[in-house]
């Protein structure tokens, strides 16, 4: 079996109101530790930011340790924001309802809703 360090990768960027921390790879029983780790060790700020596009995989324990770190977040008088999930990650954030407890901002969906608004628009001036 290959070492558990491989299979989930977290970076953090740190600033003065925002901590981002990209989560890539596999949050599972196996890899839980470390993700609960580099949560709990994040400065504290107003908002903590997960940016979990390149998350593969995550299972109960992880749900479990999302909304313990929403709930740590909270109490500190911050926001835990769960950023642009990959489609496995956000069915998974659907089907336990955490989509329901958290924000979910999906970046992808944004970029692509304005650019079809500017095209409307340019399709209109172009009518005029």
């Amino acid at each position: 079996m290959g070492d558990d360090s491989d299979r989930l990768d977290v970076q953090v960027s740190v600033g003065d109101q925002v901590v981002v921390m990209r989560v890539a790879g596999e949050i599972d029983i196996a890899t839980v530790a470390a993700f609960r780790s580099a949560l709990w060790s994040a400065p504290a700020r107003r908002v903590v930011q997960l940016e979990l596009s390149d998350l593969r995989l995550l299972s109960a324990a992880g749900v479990r340790t999302l909304l313990a770190a929403h709930l740590r977040v909270r109490a500190c008088g911050g926001e835990l924001v769960l950023v642009d999930p990959s489609p496995v990650v956000a069915r998974v954030l659907r089907a336990s309802g955490l989509h329901r407890v958290m924000p979910i901002l999906e970046p992808a969906k944004v970029v692509k809703a304005a650019r079809l608004s500017a095209a409307a628009t340019a399709d209109l001036q172009l009518a005029a």
